[in-house]
């Protein structure tokens, strides 16, 4: 197959959705597949980076009308909202249209309904700038991108129900799809813990360092974690975004009698992360909204113990009180409550450990390509 891989971010395979597109990718040529990979990055320089996310989707159909037209794409896998222009239009003008995937990494509408939480329980702001697209035409967007396409790819089945419930989506061009993990994270040497030789207890928070990773809720309990546990150290990673605070506020954001036991690494390359995470047992992933949690399973196959919050995402992946700890969104004292549980009872700390870790292997993104193949090769006939 031909397959067009699109996303709306620059082509980072760091980073959480292109890493995603990336990888898909890598495993699809694997597999003997011809890839093509399609982002903000192909776009004018001279292009502002709002005009670029606002435009992207008339990028796409001219992309793909210009492959179409040469036959050289079978399959176009997008993320949602990009190709609403080509579905609406594009298609109808060329003569050998692809299939259309239309891939969730996250539904908008989903986290607009969070946002909109926090905004009132006074979490989060508002600016006068998110009514005029973010809320209003990027939801239309993605709502006509995913009723129009071929094929969509839910990750949860809360979104997937949201999306034919909600959106008007055909039930039978729905499918559920999971993330994966890199190979080399599979089968890591489990290392148990031997508090007696090490009585540290580390604590990782990966993600960016904002309100949407629930850093709001999680930072008041880490503080007092941290005074009341002088053994406890917390590794912050990968917080880096644009909209991020720079390092020295996340800092700043920790009492002053704690702070040199908080480590923060805002960028590292994706294949350092088990070294990274060695000698930390607990992974807090306190998300007020998450399709899936890549980096909450990449955490768990490096032998941590995830606390999350029940989300739709995370809850697909842990198991209350068998691989993790599943607490209440939005709250403070559940996340202190859960860290001072595996903090105070090291068996069972051993005992989510061992089994998040067991857990993760079954997310081998060699699997996850070739029955996303499938679904391609049913949606083709």
């Amino acid at each position: 197959m031909k397959i067009l891989l699109i996303i709306h971010y620059k082509f980072d395979p760091n980073s959480g959705a292109a890493g995603v597109t990336w990888k898909l990718g890598q495993y699809y040529q694997q597999l003997g597949h011809q890839v093509q990979y399609y982002s903000l990055d192909n776009l004018p320089n001279w292009l502002p980076e709002l005009a670029k996310i606002v435009l992207f989707p008339w990028f796409v159909a001219l992309h793909i009308r210009k492959l179409a037209n040469r036959e050289v794409v079978d399959v176009v896998d997008a993320s949602t909202g990009d190709t609403w222009l080509w579905s609406r239009i594009g298609q109808y003008i060329s003569k050998n249209p692809p299939v259309i995937t239309v891939r969730d990494h996250g539904l908008d509408h989903i986290e607009h309904q969070e946002f909109l939480k926090d905004v009132q329980l006074g979490k989060r702001p508002m600016s006068w700038k998110y009514p005029l697209y973010r809320g209003s035409i990027r939801l239309w967007e993605e709502a006509t991108a995913l009723r129009h396409a071929d094929l969509a790819l839910l990750l949860n089945r809360p979104t997937l129900e949201y999306a034919v419930n909600n959106l008007g989506v055909e039930k039978q061009k729905t499918e559920l799809i999971i993330n994966g993990i890199p190979e080399n994270f599979l089968n890591l040497p489990y290392e148990p813990l031997d508090i007696n030789q090490n009585p540290v207890i580390q604590i990782a928070q990966i993600g960016t360092y904002i309100p949407r990773k629930g850093i709001q809720y999680s930072v008041p309990a880490l503080n007092k974690i941290l005074d009341r546990y002088p053994q406890v150290r917390v590794t912050f990673l990968g917080t880096q975004c644009l909209e991020c605070p720079d390092i020295e506020q996340v800092y700043a954001d920790f009492d002053i009698n704690v702070r040199d036991r908080v480590t923060v690494i805002p960028r590292y390359p994706h294949a350092e992360l088990p070294t990274l995470l060695k000698d930390h047992q607990i992974k807090l992933f306190p998300s007020t909204c998450e399709a899936f949690g890549m980096a909450l399973v990449e955490a768990m196959a490096c032998g941590l113990a995830p606390i999350v919050s029940a989300t739709p995402g995370p809850m697909a992946i842990v198991t209350h009180e068998q691989n993790g700890i599943v607490i209440e969104p939005r709250n403070a004292e559940a996340i202190e409550n859960a860290l001072e549980q595996l903090i105070t009872n090291y068996d069972y700390l051993e005992l989510l450990r061992r089994n998040a870790y067991n857990s993760a292997q079954r997310y081998s993104w060699m699997s996850i390509a070739q029955n996303t193949l499938t679904l391609y090769q049913k949606t083709l006939v």
